[in-house]
């Protein structure tokens, strides 16, 4: 609803509760611009404070109540909030235990006498003998039982707002050794809970709540929706207490031993696991305090968790905020976490679409030098990964009143494989629960796994990959080192024929992988000369060309602009020679005449790319020269030739044919062409590419003439 400048509303003399919570939600939705949100707030208490028993239900109110909280806190003044604490502490703690009467429609048939109403019942059906809570059943419910209900819902909230954390009663570390002790907690005093102050009384009616309802969550449901119910409420009640414990650590000392004993009960219960996040979350902010190993709750909670319950979308939502949220509180434990990111990205690979951008806020955390290689690893078979978790899911013997997987794929080969001994350690890794230190080459994994490969759940996943990848390139640059760079460069070369084939995957990754590969270049320019071997390599081999355009352009660049003893001394002739030979034989075998039928088309982008380098590389060791001029004149004849035409479109072939004819004119004179393709750093500064009478364009005009000088004295 947008605001209306001309919406005439007023509750300043409406007594029906109903009617004032209509009025109320269509102020609230205005803004405050007329200080709305103040006179709600304002009728509201005024309507709670001169309410009698008898009088009209609050039910329609407490909504209200708890969106003037969270839109204007400071509205509110102490003596208000005094109230407030006092009614809900009546609402929470003194309900009624009797069901509510039975209201009886008239008629011929009716009975006279109205049957009395019974006492409120547990889930498990044993009659309740302790007071009423949200999780107390019956048939029919009593005014204050609903508002029972309706404070328990709005406690959290409220708690937060009126008493934020850290405020608790100034004597809180005496009280918290007295009620810390078996004896106190004993002769804990009902007579004097009602002297203390509103705020506190509040506080401890919560305590005793939330008490009351992990022991009703330890009954056995009898129907299905109260197991639900149990389990939304025990988180509840886990978050309360940590609140109230924030608030007042005197606290602590009771809490602790029913948490502890909870712990243990839900880690054997895997259908109430969520309610580990926040029991997890309590020992998290109160470990330290109370002594208690919170590496051991988290540690229990990051491996068992992801591997059993991937396929959940709310627990993965809500785990994976959970690891967001308390990253400060991980401090020492963090290790912890990253160790854990194996089993974190199966939330991810089932879960992508919707976690992709928690992942990215969240992925530069869990970046760590001694995991990174590991790491890349995973993300980029993240597909597979989906694939695998698709086929755990099919084979597991837990039957599934709902398929969590595509049930129009049927992939019985697949299944046999997941089946199968001699791959059982191949799928063992990729499904591993943490970090290894070491890395498996999962290329017959991809084999395996192709007919899964147009899964709409793999597909969705491929999609977010290239996203997270530069996510991880870009939290390594801050700490990585030169060994690591090295291992990285490593990995993108071995990594860029050996991808899983989803339909749009490769090219996108190649991508980001090329450019990457550009990006560890620039910083670390000696990494060239240092691989040269695995560089040679990636060029005589096949994987080269089945890296993609991209990524071979990329190779070929940076050899051509950092294999220099500009960049690096150890650079030898014989290592120019070298690589020249490599890129001359892949350039030939890119452009012959018949093209091999097993190797992907190569787009004129790559072969201006290859001539660029073996002309840089020439100028570096001018033997080569001759050479490589040969070559440039076969080139621009054959980007002439009717058979080229037929392989690519004119506009590729037309700036093979001017790079080559380029490129010749700068090898006419070779110690311009060093100047230009192997400038030193003062060269290579901003300022010789502005100023006119020293920048790179001067040196190439006087070429040009001096080339075309040459020709015109030449005989025709």
């Amino acid at each position: 609803m947008s605001p209306c400048d001309s919406l005439s509303l007023c509750c300043d003399h409406i007594q029906n509760t109903r009617q004032l919570s209509l009025v109320a939600s269509v102020l609230l939705a205005q803004g405050d611009k007329k200080q709305e949100v103040r006179n709600v707030g304002l009728r509201v208490f005024k309507v709670l404070e001169s309410r009698q028993p008898e009088g009209p239900s609050l039910r329609p109110l407490l909504p209200v109540l708890s969106k003037v909280t969270s839109l204007a806190p400071g509205t509110l003044h102490q003596d208000q909030t005094n109230v407030l604490n006092k009614r809900l502490v009546d609402w929470l703690r003194y309900a009624s235990v009797q069901q509510g009467l039975v209201h009886s429609s008239g008629g011929f048939f009716s009975t006279p006498r109205a049957r009395q109403p019974g006492p409120v019942t547990e889930v498990d059906g044993a009659v309740a003998t302790d007071f009423f809570t949200v999780l107390s059943t019956g048939q029919h419910f009593t005014e204050d039982q609903w508002l029972n209900v309706q404070a328990f819902s709005m406690l959290r909230a409220w708690l937060l707002h009126s008493s934020p954390e850290g405020t608790g009663p100034a004597d809180t570390d005496d009280r918290s050794e007295l009620e810390g002790s078996t004896l106190s907690v004993l002769s804990a005093a009902t007579s004097t809970s009602r002297l203390l102050p509103p705020q506190e009384r509040l506080r401890d009616k919560a305590f005793e709540y939330c008490q009351r309802l992990i022991e009703q969550s330890n009954r056995r449901a009898l129907r299905k929706g109260d197991a639900d119910l149990q389990k939304a409420c025990l988180v509840e009640a886990v978050l309360v207490l940590d609140v109230l414990c924030r608030q007042d650590p005197s606290f602590l000392y009771r809490t602790l031993s029913c948490l502890k004993g909870l712990h243990a009960r839900l880690c054997g219960d895997p259908s109430s696991v969520r309610a580990l996040l926040p029991l997890a979350q309590f020992f998290l902010n109160h470990g330290e305090a109370v002594a208690v190993d919170s590496e051991a709750v988290c540690q229990r909670l990051f491996t068992r968790t992801p591997a059993d319950l991937f396929h959940s979308p709310t627990l993965a939502f809500e785990f994976v905020r959970f690891c967001r949220d308390n990253l400060p509180q991980l401090g020492r434990n963090l290790s912890v976490l990253r160790l854990s990111f194996p089993n974190l990205f199966k939330f991810l690979a089932w879960n992508s679409p919707p976690l992709t951008s928690e992942f990215v806020a969240f992925l530069p955390s869990l970046v760590d030098a001694s995991t990174a290689v590991e790491m890349l690893h995973a993300l980029l078979d993240l597909p597979c990964l989906t694939a695998a978790l698709d086929l755990q899911l099919r084979s597991s013997p837990a039957a599934s009143e709902r398929p969590l997987w595509d049930t129009s794929l049927r992939t019985p080969s697949c299944l046999e494989a997941f089946r199968d001994p001699q791959f059982q350690g191949l799928f063992q890794y990729l499904l591993r629960a943490r970090a290894s230190g070491t890395t498996e080459r999962l290329a017959p994994l991809h084999q395996l796994l192709q007919p899964m490969a147009s899964c709409a759940r793999v597909v969705q996943c491929a999609e977010a990959v290239p996203t997270l990848v530069r996510v991880f390139f870009s939290a390594v640059s801050q700490f990585t080192d030169k060994a690591l760079t090295n291992q990285l460069a490593l990995l993108l070369l071995e990594r860029s024929d050996s991808l899983y084939q989803v339909p749009g995957y490769e090219a996108s990754v190649h991508r980001v992988l090329s450019s990457e590969f550009l990006a560890l270049c620039t910083r670390h320019p000696s990494l060239v000369v240092e691989l040269a071997k695995e560089l040679l390599e990636f060029l005589g081999g096949t994987g080269g060309l089945r890296s993609g355009a991209s990524m071979l352009s990329s190779v070929v660049w940076a050899i051509g602009e950092y294999l220099s003893v500009c960049w690096d001394r150890r650079c030898t002739v014989e290592q120019i020679n070298k690589f020249f030979e490599a890129l001359e034989a892949l350039l030939f075998e890119l452009t012959q005449s018949r093209p091999s039928a097993t190797l992907p088309k190569c787009p004129p982008q790559v072969i201006t790319t290859l001539m660029t380098t073996l002309t840089k590389l020439a100028s570096r060791s001018q033997d080569l020269i001759p050479r490589v001029s040969l070559f440039l004149s076969k080139m621009r004849t054959l980007a002439l030739s009717p058979a080229a035409s037929s392989m690519h479109c004119e506009e590729g072939m037309g700036a093979v044919r001017r790079r080559a004819t380029e490129l010749l004119h700068l090898l006419k004179m070779p110690s311009v062409a060093q100047f230009v393709f192997t400038p030193s750093v003062d060269v290579s500064e901003p300022r010789y590419h502005r100023d006119t009478n020293t920048a790179l364009p001067l040196a190439l005009r006087t070429v040009s003439r001096l080339v075309e000088k040459e020709a015109g004295l030449l005989p025709g």
